[in-house]
């Protein structure tokens, strides 16, 4: 009998040690029952402060589920999130020191952020677009050139609004600003002529604005911004569970209920989107 208890203690210890993968994120998770998630606070409606003051949103959504895989994977009976906020400018710094296991925001997945941390496969494909008030003549990106646009510190428009206004020799200044309600708010009471952000944040920035009615979206993307969940450069085994996780959301109903909660209000999700849904629902 103790020869048979000591075999199924074995097991156990042989199946956890596979499931971890040599992660030492997985290792610390299974030892704690505890991850911890990044959020932001007012990135709308990816990842924010719903008004219950608790993380609320599409990314907020995925990663729930995400942790229910994994607790599933490390065959866990609980596991616990502990949430912690992070800004555009202090997200990056929250992964690498460890102090977040997942970012679960806006985080654009670009090449030279892949020098630092790590990305899962894509949750969302966005452009960069535009906002300015109803009234301003601006109806292309040229027409900026001598005006003032606003960026938020941290985000991909930061770096790559300069880079395009410089490839078409528009002469416009970049105003960089904290969070995205202070640039909203200089939009609004002409402090700057527009806002850039990634489209869709811009589009439920807009809905929370004193007159919705007075803001408008120029009709073209400067960008295109790939969406991933941040997380540790140098740990496959997590990412890889990550990423088994999204696959298993992708391939059931439950990415057309996130996506219909979140962002049913502006119509059914575009061909580009449903593609990435689709190559990354990737066979075990």
């Amino acid at each position: 009998m103790f020869r048979g208890i000591g075999l199924l203690a074995l097991f156990i210890l042989v199946a956890g040690a596979h499931a971890q993968g040599g992660s030492p994120t997985l290792k610390r998770i299974t030892d704690t029952r505890v991850i911890a998630l990044g959020h932001r606070t007012d990135s709308v409606p990816f990842s924010f402060l719903g008004d219950d003051r608790q993380p609320a949103g599409y990314s907020v959504d995925l990663c729930k589920r995400v942790v229910a895989s994994l607790q599933q994977q490390l065959k866990l009976p609980e596991l616990r999130i502990k949430w912690v906020p992070v800004t555009a400018e202090s997200r990056i710094a929250a992964v690498v020191k460890g102090e977040i296991d997942l970012e679960c925001g806006t985080t654009t997945a670009t090449l030279t952020r892949h020098e630092t941390v790590g990305f899962s496969n894509l949750i969302f494909v966005d452009g960069g677009g535009i906002l300015l008030r109803s009234d301003h003549p601006a109806q292309r990106l040229a027409d900026f050139a001598g005006k003032r646009i606003a960026v938020t510190a941290g985000t991909t428009a930061e770096k790559r609004l300069p880079e395009v206004l410089k490839s078409r020799s528009i002469n416009a200044q970049v105003v960089v600003m904290k969070g995205e309600l202070e640039p909203l708010a200089a939009v609004e009471s002409a402090k700057v002529d527009a806002y850039a952000n990634d489209r869709l944040v811009l589009f439920a920035l807009a809905r929370k604005g004193k007159d919705p009615a007075k803001l408008a979206l120029l009709n073209s993307d400067f960008s295109f911004e790939p969406y991933a969940l941040m997380l540790q450069r140098d740990d496959p085994g997590f990412r890889l569970a990550v990423n088994r996780a999204l696959a298993q959301i992708y391939t059931s109903d439950a990415i057309g209920d996130i996506f219909k909660r979140w962002f049913g209000q502006y119509g059914a999700p575009s061909d580009l989107l449903l593609s990435m849904y689709y190559l990354n629902a990737l066979p075990e």
